[in-house]
């Protein structure tokens, strides 16, 4: 009996840390596959970038010596002007973007950027691409979009390929302006010094891939679908909560505010909604609550992008 015992007494401390072990461990290869995945999908879509913007260059820019904007576009200007191999000035160009990004952005980002671009300039330098037109229009804009879309891929995995972002965001802290300003006075210098150097109509057809490069980075960096976050303040609070999960199949969050109007207006306590729709399904939103309260206070707002909840599962009919 007392070996029995003295079995049972010392057994549980050694169970316990087993179990401690089992589920250390457990969580520990949970966290590897899950570096493991996003690190092959980062891969995945950098090397897609790679090859996307490798063919809108070789494919359509270099031969009618178009440019585009950010560091992308001072390469092509130089590379037109001084006849210096491409692939060597995407490294050289970009080198002063990867320290800053380094020092803005943090070690891995850099990493993933010097990577990026070291794999750019191989394929440009190794990899031959047909010449697909000659028309300058459709250079133009063919040309923007699979350089944008080789943008875009790289920068849904994590890199870029084109520093000038990394250099907006430096200078937008130091000045005190926005992003946008500071890529639009990059770009106008660049356009300016293509006007200068190679003739307005290069010039003005490399705005226009430009153009045609940024709104395909948009596409590719936010996605198909136009999120909008919704916010309603109404007295039919749980008719309309039922309405949004039962006839849209969305979900919703339902948190407590206070709710007035006008100069010395009275204050009470309401319950304010919460959901996410895709822009396709603001008619019906709106429809099904004029159905509820023609006067509900509603406010929409741009979403960039969504995780987890049901927003990207198929709503109901």
């Amino acid at each position: 009996m007392k070996s029995f015992l003295k079995r049972i007494f010392i057994r549980k401390p050694v169970l316990d840390s087993e179990v401690v072990s089992d589920f250390r461990r457990a969580k520990e290869n949970r966290e590897v596959l899950i570096t493991a995945k996003h690190a092959l999908k980062d891969f995945f879509l950098i090397t897609i970038g790679i090859f996307s913007a490798s063919f809108g260059f070789k494919g359509f820019l270099l031969t009618n010596h178009f440019i585009d904007g950010g560091a992308t576009g001072i390469s092509l200007l130089i590379s037109a002007l001084s006849g210096i191999p491409l692939y060597i000035l995407v490294i050289g160009v970009n080198i002063p973007f990867v320290i800053l990004g380094y020092n803005v952005m943090g070690r891995v980002f850099a990493i993933k950027t010097s990577l990026a671009i070291a794999g750019l300039s191989l394929v440009l330098a190794t990899v031959s691409f047909p010449n697909v037109t000659d028309d300058n229009l459709l250079v133009a804009i063919f040309g923007g979009f699979f350089l944008g879309a080789g943008i875009g891929f790289a920068v849904r995995g994590g890199a870029v390929i084109d520093g000038t972002e990394v250099l907006a965001i430096f200078l937008s802290k130091k000045l005190g302006t926005t992003i946008g300003d500071i890529i639009i006075i990059i770009n106008i210098l660049i356009f300016s010094a293509a006007a200068y150097f190679l003739g307005v109509d290069i010039a003005m057809y490399s705005m226009i891939t430009y153009l045609a490069a940024s709104k395909t980075l948009d596409f590719f960096v936010e996605g198909i679908e136009e999120y909008i976050g919704v916010t309603i303040v109404s007295g039919h609070c749980e008719a309309i909560r039922d309405m949004i999960i039962n006839k849209m199949g969305r979900g919703v969050t339902v948190y407590s505010g206070k709710g007035g109007y006008g100069k010395h207006g009275p204050t009470k306590e309401i319950d304010i909604i919460f959901t996410v729709i895709t822009r396709l399904e603001i008619n019906k939103l709106n429809t099904e609550l004029e159905k509820i309260e023609p006067d509900a206070f509603v406010v929409m707002h741009s979403v960039k992008d969504t995780k987890g909840g049901i927003i990207k599962k198929r709503p109901l009919h």
